[in-house]
């Protein structure tokens, strides 16, 4: 990505986002009982934001290396069509999920917090990478957020995004009356 480019002309581009999960919309924390059934926490305001960027017109997908059936309950609650679990590599996949999607690279922003997301991030025309991402991730992100995974960094970016596209405070002028 050239430096030379503003943050209005990048969000003015992006018309999908695309996510890991766990990291990203989770704490990173594998939680499982004695017999061995998982739980994760999602923080409820990215699931608002993601509402929000879905209402807007614009995409929303999720892209992990693992596979569980709690993301496709929470993928179901949000309205997320694009789901794809066991994506041991992603990039192939992300590319699969773009053409799917009808968007080119650099109309997506993908949200990541480890290094199977790096290769997609650069793909992207915008990778962002959580506050507590692994190092490696943050320093090829162009931008990094202040909250961390699972603690409000997809309402960070989608609230971002939106105020740069300038479609963010409408989608709440005809609830404050």
């Amino acid at each position: 990505m050239e430096d030379s480019q503003s943050e209005v002309d990048i969000a003015q581009r992006i018309r999908c986002i695309l996510s890991d999960v766990d990291g990203v919309l989770t704490d990173g924390r594998l939680i499982m009982d004695a017999n061995g059934v998982e739980s994760k926490a999602f923080y409820v305001r990215d699931g608002l934001a993601i509402k929000l960027w879905q209402r807007a017109g614009f995409a929303f997908g999720l892209l992990t290396s693992r596979t569980s059936s709690i993301v496709v309950r929470r993928a179901d609650e949000l309205g997320i069509a694009h789901v794809r679990q066991g994506a041991k590599v992603k990039l192939p996949v992300a590319r699969e999920v773009m053409q799917a999607m009808g968007v080119i690279p650099e109309q997506v922003c993908y949200i990541g917090d480890d290094l199977p997301d790096i290769p997609v991030m650069k793909a992207v025309g915008l990778g962002v990478a959580v506050a507590d991402a692994a190092d490696e991730a943050r320093q090829v992100a162009r931008w990094v957020t202040q909250a961390g995974g699972g603690r409000g960094a997809v309402r960070e970016t989608v609230r971002r995004l939106m105020r740069l596209k300038g479609c963010w405070e409408p989608m709440f002028a005809n609830d404050t009356e």
